[in-house]
């Protein structure tokens, strides 16, 4: 019995890893990397023989969780994959979005790997996975019988933590965790009995937050930075990651104009975080969350961009844009429309999440006001002159909150997986303390262990 990482390389990007119990052989997660391209993006699939896995278990819908799924699904057409059923609906609409994106660079870029699927492969694996709702014990595995069951995880909707149980062995994967209350998601709700084996995320690790820190201060500190920029004419611009991120900015808006924290304006959406919201109030009645039965699409005055008319996104005053890529990616809704935004000084750009420092958006956030920002290699760098303001509204756990779940389940072993070198430093000499009786490991490419 082990575990084993199918990553290409260390830190966050195309999360999967194989999980081989007396032979019943499940894979977490098929990610991609967005730092990768072609194949290179993709797990290491070649590390798994043909048609030889039992199952798949999806823990959430972001691409460098789902990004490659049918790519798997195509090695393994024996296996069925299981998910939530949010996850499913947010997934279909991900990867079909995706196969637009690989296409655009197959042109672009004269990458002529991509697609590595098809809208009609798409179509054709969802026939096998198979929707399961939390707390629900189920079955992978013909010959050998595994259980399994999921636990909200508190990161986006439909995202779960997983419980492996096996002949009397206890094995827990995180996925990716949140245990605090968001505006919409509520906090991970993870058991805490003891396990062997826990699989841990360890995103935040390197990150020690203000003791002072609360999600409703930081959400003021942003109604200031608006007001403060609507008063002088000017507009905010939000680049946000289309699902997840944007609805619950969305409601946080909703809450903040109904008690008057921020004035009237018009809150412009576009790309594909329509589609991704349409999807959350479908939900709205069918999961835990925060304003149940708040329909956001039909609920706000937003002015919602036709996807066909994405490029026809104008500049007005005194108006909120949020608007995708959260990364301000080449090509996508928010680069292009940075071009007409950066160097007005009324403006202000607002900045709630993670952005890779190679990114636009990573760039922009080392830059100083008068710096060139390369947008788009194919266009010249228009100069920074709006005010540039960052806010913690992160979907990941604290460390202090995965360190007080690690202390709690007491494993005999901790896997830490999805994080930086400086991530994995950290638990590991933090755990070391608090569990000298647990093995720790740090799982970098294709390492495997004994379970």
């Amino acid at each position: 019995m082990y575990f084993q990482s199918l990553t290409r390389r260390r830190g966050i990007g195309a999360n999967s890893y194989l999980l081989d119990l007396d032979g019943a052989r499940i894979v977490f997660d098929a990610g991609m990397d967005p730092k990768a391209e072609a194949l290179e993006s993709t797990p290491n699939y070649d590390l798994l023989p043909y048609d030889s896995v039992d199952g798949i278990i999806v823990s959430h819908c972001h691409l460098d969780h789902v990004g490659s799924l049918p790519v798997l699904m195509r090695q393994q057409p024996r296996a069925r994959a299981y998910m939530t059923e949010p996850c499913g609906e947010l997934s279909e609409a991900m990867l079909h979005n995706s196969v637009n994106v690989m296409t655009m660079k197959r042109d672009d870029l004269e990458i002529r790997d991509y697609p590595l699927f098809t809208h009609r492969e798409i179509d054709q694996v969802q026939h096998v996975w198979e929707y399961v709702p939390t707390e629900k014990t189920f079955r992978v595995g013909d010959d050998v019988e595994v259980d399994c069951r999921f636990y909200d995880a508190g990161h986006i909707m439909g995202s779960v933590g997983t419980m492996i149980t096996h002949n009397d062995k206890r094995i827990f994967y995180t996925g990716d965790v949140n245990f605090e209350d968001q505006t919409l998601s509520v906090g991970a709700q993870f058991p805490r009995d003891p396990v062997d084996v826990l699989i841990m995320e360890t995103t935040r690790g390197a990150v020690q937050r203000d003791e002072a820190y609360t999600r409703d201060r930081e959400i003021k500190r942003m109604a200031e930075a608006i007001c403060g920029t609507l008063e002088r004419e000017g507009s905010v611009m939000i680049p946000i990651f289309a699902m997840g991120k944007t609805q619950e900015v969305l409601m946080a808006l909703h809450l903040l104009k109904k008690e008057d924290l921020i004035p009237s304006a018009a809150i412009f959406i576009g790309g594909l975080s329509t589609k991704m919201t349409m999807i959350y109030d479908r939900f709205m009645d069918k999961v835990a969350r925060n304003h149940r039965g708040f329909e956001i699409l039909k609920q706000m005055e937003l002015t919602v961009a036709s996807r066909r008319r994405k490029r026809d996104i104008r500049y007005n005053p005194h108006c909120i844009y949020a608007l995708s890529s959260g990364m301000m990616s080449e090509k996508t809704v928010s680069n292009k429309f940075a071009f007409e935004f950066l160097d007005n000084p009324r403006n202000s750009l607002i900045f709630v999440g993670y952005a890779d420092p190679d990114s636009p958006a990573g760039k922009i956030r080392a830059a100083k006001k008068g710096d060139p920002i390369q947008l788009d290699p194919d266009r010249a760098p228009i100069e920074l002159h709006c005010d540039v303001h960052e806010f913690d509204f992160s979907g990941h756990a604290i460390r202090e909150d995965l360190r007080q779940f690690a202390n709690d389940v007491s494993p005999k072993k901790i896997a830490l997986v999805h994080g930086d070198d400086d991530a994995f430093e950290w638990f590991e000499q933090t755990l070391g303390q608090d569990l000298p009786e647990s093995e720790i490991i740090l799982i970098g490419p294709e390492d495997r262990f004994e379970i």
